[in-house]
């Protein structure tokens, strides 16, 4: 048998907790996960308590901002007035703007 996979904590974690999403949630949580630098199961386990997601600049995140950088130019290239503008893009762009100033303020 395989040994447990323990948290750093030294906790197993042996509970399973699952919720249904639509494809634009799903999209929105994924992009989110991909800024932050965590596994999915991590980013979801610390917003759902409460705890802070602190992100560490590595090669994953800076891709991740790199590709959805482009994503909104993109669509600001596309857009012509402000009422053209979802509100998943504009919850993209200021998860996106808030991670480059936390990134900016630690160095």
């Amino acid at each position: 048998m395989s040994a447990k996979n323990l948290d750093k904590h030294n906790r197993f974690r042996n509970i399973t907790v699952g919720f249904r999403v639509s494809p634009e949630e799903n999209e929105t949580i994924n992009k989110a996960v991909a800024l932050s630098g965590l596994s999915k199961q991590e980013f979801c386990y610390r917003r759902c308590i409460g705890l802070d997601i602190v992100v560490q600049g590595n090669p994953r995140v800076y891709k991740a901002l790199k590709i959805e950088m482009g994503l909104i130019l993109d669509e600001l290239r596309r857009i012509n007035s402000c009422s053209e503008i979802s509100d998943d893009f504009l919850a993209i762009l200021n998860l996106v703007s808030k991670t480059v100033n936390e990134m900016n303020n630690e160095q």
